[in-house]
């Protein structure tokens, strides 16, 4: 279905409702079905598995596997959405491409839903056709192919699957030692299962050997495009373990003049892509310079502190573009208040079995703390169940007090 005007919103569940489709329903669309919501959206959350966070908030919800292209157009053709939104990478793209041919709205392109679903789409656009600073790479898709691009690249290193998130998959090789169980970790950890992992047939799953960089931070830069053009918020420093996400922060202090390039190549990686919707823009910046190394054409979930940073959220701010609204200029929580900065610290649980939270009173007891649980209807393995957020004076207060909140929870699985 074609989206109404923009500015004109239904009723949901009736005749006229205006319906957004999420393909993948983690914590990061709970966040935007709220959104959605707020604006008097109907939405429908999809997911591979039942009771995920966003379907608990959502109108409707079904569970499939969003790689079977017959699944997928059979869901499609059941909801007649308005606006699909894909929250995950695996996905059926042929399917995404196919239906926005027809005039439904996906975002934020199905062109940059392919391009950006696996590393290496991405990285020969950025680096390759667009011509930005990255670390320098290879892929492989054989064991053998990934002895000549360790070979090339030079130790230390990283492995990757091409296909993966949260940094599974995910192996740093400090030497020749660490090369067989980087490749096996990689066949295992990916997002589309590999086939028998040793590389000698042809359903190995295809890694890429990125060169270490010894940077000086890593940030997330924001990149809203919308009907009034692009905005950046403002620059979110985190940290990474294994590749996976721990604390964020906002603002990050960046030297002089790296923010003007660092949105340069946002913009440059962001035009490229098209469509509405928040980007989240990973960069890597080592002295004055900055180096592309990542883009999600979706919320970040380092930009969860922006629930407590800005008047906009990076999911108010992706439900507004997504609909064709205007993303109005975004305004920092607290400052010249005393609480310039703001934090988040995520909230992990390890095992199997259903999440059960307590210390809750305690660490929203922590000045300025606020606590996020995701809702996960079952752990198995490592995942973050939840979010702490705090502001500050500055960052470092601000990241005391989200580490504080985290800590006073205690999470089991039962």
């Amino acid at each position: 279905m074609v989206l109404p005007d923009a500015g004109h919103l239904g009723t949901p569940l009736t005749p006229g409702a205006t319906r957004v489709l999420l393909l993948g329903s983690g914590e990061l669309g709970k966040e935007v079905a709220i959104e959605l919501q707020r604006l008097g959206v109907e939405v429908v959350a999809a997911d591979r598995y039942a009771d995920a966070p966003a379907m608990q908030v959502a109108h409707r919800s079904h569970v499939l596997d969003m790689l079977d292209p017959v699944a997928l157009r059979a869901l499609l053709d059941a909801e007649r959405p308005h606006v699909v939104v894909p929250e995950i990478e695996a996905i059926a793209t042929q399917v995404l491409a196919d239906v926005e041919a027809s005039g439904l709205r996906v975002v934020p392109t199905a062109r940059a839903t392919v391009l950006t679903m696996d590393r290496e789409g991405i990285r020969r656009l950025a680096a390759e056709d667009l011509g930005l600073p990255t670390s320098p790479y290879r892929f492989a898709g054989t064991r053998h192919e990934l002895d000549a691009a360790v070979a090339a690249v030079g130790f230390p290193c990283v492995v990757k699957p091409v296909m993966s998130s949260s940094g599974k998959g995910q192996s740093v090789l400090r030497g020749p030692d660490d090369v067989d169980t980087a490749w096996a970790y990689a066949q295992t950890g990916g997002r589309v299962a590999a086939g028998t992992g040793d590389g000698s047939g042809d359903h190995a799953a295809r890694v890429i050997v990125e060169g270490f960089v010894p940077f000086d931070s890593e940030i997330t830069l924001l990149t809203v495009r919308h009907t009034g053009g692009t905005t950046f918020c403002d620059p979110i420093g985190h940290t990474q373990v294994d590749g996976d996400y721990r604390e964020s922060w906002q603002p990050a202090a960046l030297p002089p003049g790296v923010l003007e390039r660092a949105q340069e190549v946002a913009a440059t990686v962001t035009d490229a892509l098209g469509g509405w919707g928040v980007f989240g823009v990973e960069l890597f910046v080592v002295g004055d310079q900055v180096l592309f190394s990542e883009v999600s054409p979706r919320p970040h979930d380092t930009g969860l502190v922006t629930l407590v940073s800005q008047d906009l959220s990076e999911f108010a701010l992706h439900a507004r573009a997504v609909l064709g609204l205007p993303a109005a200029p975004v305004l920092r929580l607290g400052a010249g208040q005393g609480q310039d900065a703001a934090a988040s610290c995520a909230v992990l649980a390890e095992g199997h079995g259903v999440p059960d939270v307590a210390g809750v009173e305690r660490a929203l007891a922590v000045p300025t703390a606020q606590v996020r649980l995701f809702g996960k209807p079952v752990v198995s393995g490592r995942r973050r169940v939840a979010v702490t957020l705090a502001r500050g004076a500055d960052v470092d207060e601000a990241r005391a007090r989200a580490t504080r909140a985290a800590a006073a929870l205690d999470v089991r699985l039962v």
